[in-house]
């Protein structure tokens, strides 16, 4: 039985475990780096390889259980994807554990996110990001990654940090007073202050690996210079677990390349330090 981060078998079944994993090898809609659709193998592969305590907390989160929940394997179109995800999320949120999801380019959101939201009011969607992604839709299609929270946006109250590219016509999308570019959070010693007065509620955490800059994550689709760095964005993400209610969150576009061990052994960290964060504060 493959275990993620190969936990002992008692840790990873459904019974025991407070948490679910799906994964969505998806990469359709990308449009210049090709290869997000090996990024959960190279996840899985990563996890295996690291400690399972967790220095900072003094915990090994593993313990509470991870179960893998399967993959989610429709391509045939970006919207036949977004309705299978959809689905898949719905069936587990049934089981009030922590679903987590990892992919994929960044469209395998959407299908989470609407289950999500049906299921939590007062929900409040944290984007970590390089890109708005705000279109309404993008070469025929509102599945794209290109739109990958803008019904979020349209139904929920969006955060976007770490923002750096967008497209013009995106900027009557973007939520007011809710955007934290990276330009400005390089000047504002205060901005994970400033993020966490905007976060509240129930929360649904999306990041998008290119939100970090590409000298610690190289291997994504969209590699933006200027992004955010590694111990800032954990002491965001530990201040919204303490603060708010993390119902969900997932972290995708780990790109497959000759380089992604890095990028893949930090979002397997990345994904563990939050498990972390979520297991102190419901203990």
């Amino acid at each position: 039985m493959k275990t993620y981060a190969g936990i002992p078998e008692e840790n990873a079944s459904l019974e025991n475990s407070k948490v679910v994993l799906v994964t969505v090898p998806y990469d359709g809609t990308s449009t210049w780096g090709k290869g997000a659709d090996k990024g959960p193998e190279l996840f899985l592969d990563a996890s295996e390889n690291m400690e399972l305590y967790d220095i900072e907390t003094g915990t090994e989160p593993y313990l509470e259980g991870v179960f893998l929940a399967g993959e989610v394997a429709e391509n045939s179109t970006p919207e036949a994807m977004t309705e299978a995800v959809y689905q898949k999320t719905k069936e587990l949120l049934k089981t009030d554990k922590l679903f987590t999801l990892f992919g994929g380019e960044h469209s395998v959101s959407i299908g989470s996110i609407r289950a999500v939201g049906e299921k939590y009011d007062n929900l409040t969607v944290l984007q970590l990001d390089a890109h708005t992604d705000l279109r309404p839709d993008f070469h025929g299609s509102t599945s794209n990654h290109a739109c990958a929270v803008f019904e979020a946006n349209q139904k929920h109250n969006l955060v976007q940090v770490g923002i750096r590219s967008m497209d013009a016509e995106e900027n009557q999308y973007l939520p007011e007073g809710r955007v934290f570019f990276a330009h400005e959070i390089a000047n504002n010693e205060n901005w994970v202050n400033d993020v966490l007065e905007k976060v509240s509620g129930n929360v649904y955490i999306t990041i998008d690996l290119d939100a970090f800059d590409p000298s610690i994550a190289p291997s994504t689709g969209t590699p933006e210079p200027g992004g955010l760095q590694w111990y800032p964005t954990l002491e965001l993400l530990r201040k919204v677990f303490e603060k708010c209610n993390v119902v969900a969150f997932d972290i995708v576009e780990l790109m497959d390349s000759p380089y992604s061990k890095p990028t893949a052994f930090l979002a397997a960290k990345l994904y563990y330090k939050m498990l972390a964060y979520y297991h102190i504060n419901k203990d």
